[in-house]
C-alpha cells in the first residue's frame, strides 16, 4: 500500500523576535503543525549543515537512531531523553509543487529544554553558550500560549478551524500518554479547604468526597469555559481512576491548571468563610487562552 504524501494546507511565517520561521499545518488527521528543517537552524542562529552526513545515537535500549543535523555536538548525547526522541523524526511533505522536510512543532520547545539543561549541567562548549541564550528568547516567545497556537495564528489556520475547534482545543490540553505523577495541589490548598469547611486537619487518604467536588467545580471546570473538563473527566473514569486527573493533561494543560490552582488558593486564603468565597469566585470568570473557540463553534 502506497503511503499517502502529506500536503501543507496552510503556510506562514512564525515571528519570534527578529526571526520569521517557516511553519505549516498539514492535511493529516491531526493537522500536524510543522517547523521547516531550515527554520530550526535559523531559530538557534546556526548555519545549516546542508547534506552533511547525520550523526547516529544509541539509546539506552541499544537502538541506533539517526539524529537531525541540528543536534551536532556529542556533548549533548547524555541529555537526549524521550521528549527529544519523540520529536526528531523528520516529516516529508509537499507545499504546492515543492518537496519539503520539517519536524513537528514540539521540537522547538524540546530543543530549548535540551540546551538550557546542557548549560545547567555545564555540558555546553564555549562556542555553544549562544544556543542556551537563544533558547531563553524562544521560550519566552511561545511559553504563554504554546507553539501550536502561535503556528495556528501565523498560518491563518485559526480562521479555518470552525468545524473541529473543540478537537484542537482538547489536543492542546489533553495528553496521549499518562504523565509521571507530580504533586500539583500544594498542602496549603487542603489546609484552606479544612478551614473553610470547619474541619480539623484531614489526612490525604481520608479527605471527604465533597473536597473532590469542590476541586472539580472551582479548579477544573472554569478552565477554557468548561470545555476541557468533560473529556478530562471521561479519561479519568475510563482509566478506572488509577492515575490522578491532572496526569492526563499535556505540559501546556498542566501549566494552565497550576495558574487556576493559584487563583483559587489566593481567594481561599483571604476568604473568612465558604459563603464569602463562593460569592467572590462567581465573579472571577473563566480561565481561557482561546476565547475565540466559542465564536468559532457558534458560527
Amino acid at each position: 500500500m502506497t503511503e499517502k504524501t502529506l500536503k501543507a494546507l496552510y503556510q506562514g511565517k512564525l515571528p519570534i523576535g527578529n526571526l520569521e520561521l517557516d511553519c505549516y499545518v498539514l492535511d493529516d488527521d491531526k493537522n500536524t503543525r510543522v517547523i521547516s528543517a531550515a527554520a530550526i537552524f535559523q531559530a538557534f542562529e546556526r548555519p545549516s549543515r546542508g547534506n552533511r552526513k547525520q550523526d547516529e545515537f544509541v539509546d539506552k535500549d541499544g537502538n541506533t537512531i539517526t539524529l537531525p543535523p541540528f543536534i551536532a555536538s556529542k556533548t549533548l548525547y547524555p541529555l537526549i531523553n524521550q521528549d527529544i526522541l519523540k520529536v526528531i523524526t523528520p516529516i516529508n511533505f509537499t507545499d504546492g509543487n515543492q518537496n519539503k522536510k520539517g519536524y513537528t512543532a514540539e521540537i522547538l520547545p524540546a530543543m530549548c529544554s535540551l540546551y538550557l539543561k546542557a548549560r545547567r549541567e555545564k555540558k555546553l562548549l564555549s562556542n555553544q553558550t549562544k544556543l542556551a541564550e537563544q533558547a531563553e528568547i524562544l521560550q519566552e516567545a511561545f511559553a504563554r500560549i504554546g507553539i501550536i497556537a502561535l503556528i495556528d495564528e501565523a498560518t491563518g489556520f485559526q480562521q479555518n478551524r470552525k468545524s473541529d475547534a473543540l478537537r484542537i482545543l482538547l489536543q492542546a490540553y489533553l495528553a496521549d500518554e499518562i504523565k509521571k505523577w507530580i504533586k500539583e495541589f500544594p498542602d496549603d490548598f487542603f489546609l484552606e479547604l479544612d478551614r473553610l469547611y470547619g474541619n480539623k486537619t484531614i489526612k490525604a487518604n481520608k479527605r471527604p468526597q465533597y473536597y473532590g467536588k469542590f476541586i472539580n467545580k472551582y479548579v477544573y471546570q472554569p478552565i477554557e469555559n468548561g470545555k476541557i473538563n468533560p473529556e478530562l473527566q471521561k479519561r479519568y473514569v475510563n482509566d478506572n481512576k488509577k492515575h490522578r486527573k491532572h496526569q492526563h493533561l499535556t505540559e501546556f494543560g498542566g501549566n494552565q491548571l497550576r495558574i487556576q490552582i493559584g487563583k483559587i488558593l489566593g481567594l481561599m486564603q483571604v476568604a473568612p468563610n465558604m459563603n464569602w468565597f463562593k460569592q467572590k469566585q462567581n465573579r472571577q470568570g473563566q480561565l481561557s487562552l482561546f476565547p475565540d473557540f466559542d465564536e468559532l463553534e457558534n458560527k
